[in-house]
Parts: C-alpha cells; structure tokens; sequence
C-alpha cells in the first residue's frame, strides 16, 4: 500500500496587515476530515474535490463563495480538476451563476469528452447537470477580498487540493474568483491544465499567484517534467519550477503530492495559507514561515 498525502492551500496572496485565524481554523478541519478520507481508502479524486467544494462553500477566500466581482461586477469563475492514473482533466472558465466551479469541473470530466468549458456554454452544461446555480448573486458572495486593485496589479486569491491515496493514485483540484477587478472574461492559470492543474503518475499540483507568470512558465506540468527528466526530489522540481515562473516576474506558490507520499507547499510571495497531512504524522496549517 503506498503511503497517503493530503496538502491544501488557500491561496498565496496573505499579507502580514491581517490574521488568518478563522482561515487557519477552517483548513484545520478540513485537514482532518481530508486525513479521515484517505486513511480509510477514499480515492485521491473525491478527496481533493471534496476539500476544494469546502473551500469554496467557505467564503473565506477568493474562489467560490469568496470570490470578488469583475471590473463590470460580475463573478466569472474558473476551476480545474485532473486524475492521475487516467490523465483525465475537467475544466471550466469564466463560470457565471453556479455556485460550485469544481463540480462543473468534475462534470466536465465525467460527462463529457472535452477537458475545458468556458462562459456561456459552461454555465448552460452546469444547469442541464443539475448542479446547484446561484439565484441571488449580491446576497451569495462575501468577498473574501474587498480591497480595490490598484490598475495594472495581478490582485489574486485561489483554492486547491492535491492527494495521493492509499493506492498510489494521484489527483489535483484548483478553483478561484481570479483576479480582483479583473477585466471581463479574463481567464488565468487555474482552468488551464499543465499551467495552474496537473496529475500524472508522479505527481499531483495545485498553483495559486499571478495566473499571467504562471501560464507562461506552465509551472504544474513543470514540477513533473523535472522530476522525470531531470531526476529532481519532489521539493527540488517545486522550487524549480516556482523559480522559474520568479524570474518571470511574478509570484505565488504551490502544492504538490508525489506518489510516494512526499508533500511541499512553497512559495515566493509574502505568505500562503496551506495545510498538510501526510501518513507519516505530518500535521501542519500556516499562513506564514
């Protein structure tokens, strides 16, 4: 049996003006229930989805219930979701009017043969499959962010969750609001697999940052591409690849689960709320070093 893992985050934009008590708090819980899961032989894939629909359902950060409007007040949302073993992904993309992002993901996986949905045809697949729509968009959301973005600032929020399971097997799952104020049908790293998503039989990796940087150094695949080609630890390709997208210049940070039960979560901004469990007693929530 291979050794289980669990790492969430709640995204990387945290800045030491505020406590994240309540955050803290919450992503403990879920650690437990995650940890739960897993020991008792759940698959990697609902656990991760699960995590994330919690996080989302939170209103603690900037994804799902959390999440704040675009520049013309409209919540367009994005989420993720890949499967290790198989390499199948779900996506969607400027989601508007569902309360659940992941599952519109998860859909998309299951019950269809394409990876990514976007806009208006995601939002009118979400409804055919029954998944829960927001009838009351001012009353639902609380953003978890309601500082203005300065103009030309990557303002960011995201949640995720990787998991390898008692099996071995490997799954991801990202969602976020995007970017605070962003320009109206913007579309960042997280719906984009290989850039903000990735699982394979390595490793599974959940990015939150400046979806822009991201996206151009196509850092989850990253992670994985050096650890088969280049022949790199698990932490040694995680920071790798954030070095990379750094030189860029932007920030953010990951998580990321290898199949043999390893767990990392760094980052180069000023903090990351995060949380890991691992089989081997590994029990931690920060939001700073």
């Amino acid at each position: 049996m291979a050794q289980w893992a669990l790492a969430m985050h709640g995204g990387a934009g945290p800045t030491r003006k505020k406590t994240y008590d309540a955050e803290e708090a919450h992503m403990a819980e879920l650690l437990a229930q995650g940890a739960a899961m897993l020991a008792g032989g759940a698959p990697a894939l609902d656990v991760v989805q699960t995590m994330v629909t919690a996080l989302e359902e939170s209103g603690l950060h900037v994804a799902g219930r959390g999440a704040s409007p675009n520049a013309d007040g409209i919540f367009e949302l994005d989420a993720s979701i890949m499967d290790g073993p198989t390499r199948k992904a779900g996506a969607v993309a400027a989601l508007v009017g569902l309360r659940s992002p992941i599952a519109a993901a998860r859909a998309v996986m299951d019950k269809t043969p394409h990876v990514l949905l976007a806009g208006a045809g995601a939002a009118a697949f979400a409804r055919a499959q029954g998944l829960a729509e927001v009838d009351d968009p001012p009353a639902y959301y609380t953003p978890a962010a309601t500082r203005p973005a300065a103009p030309g600032e990557l303002a960011h929020g995201t949640v995720g969750a990787v998991a390898c399971d008692r099996e071995g097997r490997l799954a991801a799952a990202t969602s976020t609001g995007g970017l605070l104020r962003k320009t109206p049908g913007r579309v960042g790293d997280v719906p984009l697999i290989g850039a903000g998503t990735w699982a394979d039989g390595r490793v599974a990796v959940s990015c939150t940052g400046q979806g822009e940087y991201f996206i151009r150094a196509n850092v989850a695949a990253d992670v994985s591409a050096r650890m088969h080609y280049a022949r790199q630890s698990l932490h040694a390709a995680a920071a790798g690849a954030l070095a990379d997208m750094e030189r860029l210049g932007g920030d953010g940070g990951l998580i990321a689960v290898s199949a043999e039960g390893e767990a990392t979560t760094p980052y180069v901004s000023e903090g990351m709320k995060r949380a890991i469990a691992t089989q081997g007693g590994l029990r931690e929530v920060k939001t700073f070093r």
